[in-house]
C-alpha cells in the first residue's frame, strides 16, 4: 500500500501547466513544508516535500492555495531518476496528489490565508 497525508504550509505560489499534446492536462506543482516531530540540535525544523497534481486537482490549487497557507494533502509517494550529463543518477522523490484540504480555518484567514471547505 502506498498512501502519504501530509499537512503543513506551502511554501510559495501553486506553479500551474499544462501538458503538451492532443489533449492537455493541467500539472500543478508546490511545496509543503511539513514540522518534524522530533529533530537534533542543528537540523532543520521541518521537511520540504514536492506536490503533484493533475487535471482538476491542479487547477484547483493554482486557484484556491495561497503562499503560507495551511493545507492537508492525501496522496502516494513516487520517486522518479534520471541520469544527468556526468553520468550520475539523481533521484526526486514526491507526492502525487489523491486529496487535498484547507486545514486553518477563518479566524487565521489573515495571518495564514486559511479557509475551512467541506
Amino acid at each position: 500500500m502506498n498512501k502519504v497525508m501530509l499537512l503543513g504550509r506551502l511554501v510559495k505560489d501553486v506553479e500551474l501547466r499544462y501538458s503538451q499534446g492532443e489533449n492537455p492536462v493541467a500539472v500543478g506543482k508546490y511545496t509543503l513544508a511539513v514540522s518534524r516531530q522530533f529533530r537534533k540540535e542543528g537540523e532543520p525544523d521541518a521537511d520540504f516535500i514536492n506536490i503533484i497534481g493533475f487535471g482538476k486537482a491542479a487547477e484547483f490549487a493554482e486557484k484556491y492555495f495561497k503562499k503560507g497557507q495551511q493545507i492537508v494533502v492525501v496522496g502516494r509517494l513516487q520517486v522518479r531518476n534520471y541520469e544527468n550529463e556526468e553520468g550520475r543518477k539523481n533521484f526526486f522523490t514526491e507526492v502525487i496528489v489523491d486529496e487535498q484540504y484547507f486545514a486553518g480555518n477563518k479566524k487565521d484567514k489573515s495571518s495564514d490565508g486559511g479557509n475551512e471547505v467541506k
